[in-house]
């Protein structure tokens, strides 16, 4: 019997210390094909040019309106571009997923739009040069039902105004 009972500690002890280390366990980011990081895109098959090396969008997290790193390094290249082409102006368009109501992916892209131009104006960008628009889930670059087509939907684009 004491056996038996030892051995019934044993196996709840080592049966807690597996369940408290799974719950303990930090969630770490991985790559998907290379083109996710987190739930962030971080691929060039969908990015245009504004122009020679300077990239025409920047991506966000599910929900989410803030700059990642990369995001701010690519708005610092078209703040550069354009300080050097002061006759331009530009439009942001922002974008979101094909998830949520029409409504709040609108506001959504709205914000994200807002976050990318407010970036530009911190560089130097006169806000008279920039206009916002969004276009909600209404433009999908990638029209797949998958994460990664997700994270390349969730993103503003600069593009030149007419």
């Amino acid at each position: 019997m004491n056996f038996s009972k030892s051995f019934r500690n044993t196996f709840l002890i080592i049966l807690l210390s597996l369940i408290v280390s799974a719950c303990a366990t930090k969630k770490t980011t991985t790559k998907v094909e290379g083109q996710m990081q987190g739930d962030v895109y971080t691929g060039t098959d969908t990015v245009k040019y504004l122009a020679d090396g300077v990239p025409d969008r920047v991506f966000f997290a599910t929900n989410e309106s803030i700059l990642t790193t990369k995001s701010r390094d690519t708005l610092r290249k078209q703040a550069n571009w354009l300080r050097a082409n002061s006759n331009i102006n530009v439009v942001v368009e922002g974008h979101a997923d094909e998830r949520g109501t029409r409504e709040y992916n609108l506001a959504l892209g709205e914000r994200r739009a807002n976050a990318a131009k407010d970036y530009l104006i911190t560089y130097g960008i006169s806000a008279d040069r920039i206009s916002v628009i969004s276009y909600g889930k209404e433009r999908p670059v990638d029209s797949g039902s998958n994460p990664l087509s997700w994270s390349k939907n969730r993103r503003s684009v600069t593009v030149k105004a007419n």
